[in-house]
């Protein structure tokens, strides 16, 4: 049975540090958020740089149960940050269709009011790197630079850990 334990233990730990390497990969704490330009599920283009000045909480999702609770802590992220240098976006990174993404929204348990964006070509999962870890948040400086980021765990993720990341831009970046 020692052996059974051992076998599978040498055979895990390999698979382990693999996927640690490759989250290891996602964090791009600062570096240069990536520039994008998609699509609102309302119609309107919305691209990255053009909230340059404001702190971006970015939110990557695919339509999943643990995306519908972030998404969720992202919207009180929203209202609680409502009126302060401070945008909230949601992209729908796995090339979901526009009536999925609608009906998935529809299903949270609050009403979204960010821009939601879709992203047929995946270009953001590209981009950051996010389509094996989901759901995926960015807390993005006015200068365009990820200053925080958190893969897949809202645990490390909720809404008190992203407003206080982001308050802390908000007062560096009144000293500047």
């Amino acid at each position: 049975m020692k052996r059974i334990i051992f076998a599978l233990g040498a055979l895990l730990i390999p698979v382990l540090a693999a996927h640690m390497v490759l989250a290891a990969g996602l964090f791009k704490v600062g570096e240069k958020a990536p520039s994008f330009a998609l699509t609102a599920i309302t119609g309107e283009t919305v691209g990255l740089d053009t909230y340059k000045g404001k702190v971006v909480v970015l939110g990557l999702f695919h339509i999943c149960d643990p995306c519908m609770v972030q998404g969720s802590a992202l919207q009180n992220v929203s209202e609680v940050t409502k009126g302060k240098d401070v945008v909230v976006l949601g992209v729908n990174s796995s090339g979901d269709s526009k009536k999925s993404v609608g009906e998935f929204l529809s299903a949270f348990p609050v009403k979204v009011t960010y821009p939601y964006l879709l992203d047929p070509n995946k270009v953001t999962d590209k981009l950051y790197g996010g389509g094996k870890f989901i759901p995926n948040v960015y807390v993005i400086d006015q200068q365009g630079v990820i200053r925080w980021q958190r893969v897949g765990n809202m645990d490390l993720a909720g809404e008190e850990t992203i407003v206080a990341e982001v308050e802390k831009l908000l007062a560096a970046g009144s000293k500047m």
